[in-house]
């Protein structure tokens, strides 16, 4: 099937902070020609943190491209295309939430737009979560919420919980440890 679809040219149309936008020039074997749009995405981490009492901490921010404040998963982008997703996970874990863990295991791996993005995002689990503090850059607003599984998955089905790595996340780690 890959001989039947051939990208002959790529070009960058936008150079961002978090992404690259491209259009790629197709040719297929039947002679036809289109554009297709192409995001590239450096990759991130999210993480579930586990308080002793089950319950998951969540992260209520600001998304600009909803104009709405949204319950999350902690995460966030990579700092460069190598690094570990563990290491993004447990950065941000700290960053956002005001929690550390040295216990962290893989959950799942994520794409999140697979149709146009190349965005990759690693799931990790977090338990045994150590109290410090937040480090939040200048213009970040997070609060921190406890919440249930059960909880979660009631927004989820209710539709008060949108993101998807959230929701993916949520729902594999309900599969995996409570089934």
């Amino acid at each position: 099937m890959k001989k039947e679809i051939k990208r002959v040219k790529r070009e960058r149309v936008y150079q961002g902070t978090i992404v690259d936008v491209y259009k790629d020039y197709m040719e297929f074997s039947n002679g036809n020609h289109e554009v297709w749009d192409y995001i590239h995405h450096k990759g991130a981490a999210a993480v579930i943190p586990v308080m002793d009492d089950g319950r998951f901490l969540m992260v209520r921010q600001y998304r600009n491209a909803l104009d709405r404040f949204t319950l999350e998963l902690p995460a966030g982008g990579l700092d460069q295309a190598d690094e570990p997703g563990r290491d993004c996970s447990a950065r941000e874990l700290e960053e956002e939430t005001g929690y550390r863990s040295d216990d962290l295991e893989w959950l799942i791996t994520l794409r999140t737009t697979v149709a146009l993005c190349n965005e990759k995002i690693e799931v990790y689990v977090a338990r045994n979560l150590i109290r410090t503090h937040q480090h939040l850059d200048e213009n970040e607003f997070v609060n921190v919420e406890a919440h249930t599984v059960e909880e979660l998955k009631q927004m989820i089905f209710e539709g008060k919980i949108e993101d998807s790595k959230t929701v993916a996340a949520i729902l594999a780690y309900d599969a995996k440890y409570n089934r």
